[in-house]
This record gives C-alpha cells, structure tokens and sequence, in this order.
C-alpha cells in the first residue's frame, strides 16, 4: 500500500501466490488481486488493508476490472480461455465467459455495456 502523499509504503498486503492484475473498486473501499500462481483472486479492504476474502477463478488468472457502478469485477484466466464474472456484493464467481485463446487485458466501457478482452 502506498501513500500518494509522501509515496511511501505504509504497508503491506499479503495476498495468493504470484499476484499480477490490480483494480480498484469506484468508491476505493475494495482492491481485487488477480493471483495467478493460486488461481484465485484475492479481495483487500483498504479501510484495514486487509484480505477479507479469495475467489476462485480460472486457471492463470491476469487481467483484472471493475465496472463503473462497482458491481462487477472482470477476471481474464490465461489457461481457461475464459472470463470470470464475480459479483462485488457476494465475492462470488456469478458467471464464466468463453473467450478466445490466451486472455489477458480486460476493458469495461464506461457505461457497463460491453467488456473488452
């Protein structure tokens, strides 16, 4: 975790095996970790900088957003040629996309409407 004001550490977060994609939820109050070494994707609370829980995705999870509202977070699984969908309000894989081979960058239009990978 790093302060913006001095950019410094001011602590440290320790999350799955081989962390890679980072994204912020809108309001700030959740971090979504994208551990492609553990196939999951571990959820911080930045209030407590905190894991507060670890959601199995695909396999070689990387690329990681959020939408704009908050309510969903975009999860691209290198080996799975998938997409994880997971709801922000239950931490939860609520979908599993099919994509094409070897996913790794994920967009959201501003609007939610569409995802890009």
């Amino acid at each position: 975790v790093i302060s913006t004001a001095s950019n410094t550490v001011v602590a440290t977060v320790p999350v799955g095996s081989f962390p890679i994609g980072v994204a912020v939820t809108p309001d700030g109050a959740r971090v979504y970790v994208a551990n492609q070494g553990s196939n999951t994707v571990s959820v911080i609370s930045t209030a407590s900088n905190t894991v507060v829980d670890a959601v199995p995705a695909g396999n070689l999870p990387i690329g990681v957003a959020v939408t704009p509202d908050g309510a969903r977070v975009y999860v691209t699984n290198l080996f799975s040629d998938n997409v994880s969908v997971i709801s922000t309000a239950s931490n939860t894989v609520i979908a599993t996309l099919p994509v094409g081979n070897f996913p790794i960058g994920v967009a959201v239009t501003p609007d939610s409407a569409r995802v890009y990978v």
